[in-house]
């Protein structure tokens, strides 16, 4: 059985319904009240305050054991958090630095997904988590498709290999940062197969169960004749 992901497209506030679900299924897979989550945070120097924020939003969702690994940019993340956790969290901030840093773990984190563990993104660790990784960039072939701050210090459109955990491209701040248009572009371009892009303070929820938790929606784009087609999906 695999586990569950939990993709959130950011944001600090909703109704902590994202979180609710990524510990209950948490909770299956480990058998505790208070289950043991991996918690990882890459940021520029307020790595710590960045964890802690993510702490404090499960232990309001219904309580948490972390186990927290931090690094700065360019920096690595002790992979020993991993051992017999219930579940996993990745963290946001600039993406690029997310997966430089997340990549080394990726097998390590495969199977803990593989053994029913659950995976939970929030923003930049939503990304990340798609076979085809769509990092950022605010341009296709020089023409703006976004607004240039959102581009995650990127120019143009940037796809990486990611963890693999989802063959759908992600990308998040959909509705507060108008991404959508960067996945639209992307698809259209043919850079990426298909993806979701998923408003702040919603998680799309992938595995057994699939389905949208918040209060935003999750916009589904894909490929049409001649076309790109776009479908959205609110949140219960």
């Amino acid at each position: 059985m695999s586990g569950r992901l939990h993709l959130v497209g950011g944001g600090w506030g909703g109704t902590g319904a994202p979180w609710r679900a990524f510990l209950e299924d948490a909770r299956a897979a480990g058998g505790r009240d208070r289950p043991r989550i991996a918690v990882l945070a890459v940021r520029a120097g307020d790595e710590a305050e960045h964890a802690g924020r993510l702490v404090a939003a499960l232990e309001a969702a219904g309580g948490v054991d972390p186990r927290v690994a931090t690094a700065r940019h360019g920096g690595r993340l002790d992979g020993g958090v991993l051992e017999e956790v219930d579940g996993v969290l990745v963290g946001g901030g600039l993406t690029p630095a997310y997966l430089d840093a997340v990549l080394p773990l990726r097998e390590r984190i495969r199977a803990l997904v593989d053994s029913g563990r659950p995976y939970a993104g929030f923003s930049a660790g939503s990304a990340i988590a798609a076979r085809r990784a769509l990092l950022g960039g605010w341009r296709h072939e020089g023409v703006p498709v976004v607004e240039e701050e959102a581009g995650e210090d990127v120019g143009e459109l940037l796809v990486r290999d990611g963890l693999g955990l989802t063959p759908l491209t992600i990308d998040v701040h959909a509705a507060q940062w108008g991404t959508l248009a960067r996945l639209v572009a992307a698809v259209g371009a043919g850079l990426v197969p298909e993806g979701v892009a998923i408003d702040e303070d919603t998680a799309l929820l992938l595995g057994d169960g699939t389905g949208v938790a918040g209060v935003g929606n999750a916009w589904w784009v894909s490929p049409g004749d001649g076309a790109v087609l776009v479908r959205r999906e609110t949140a219960a």
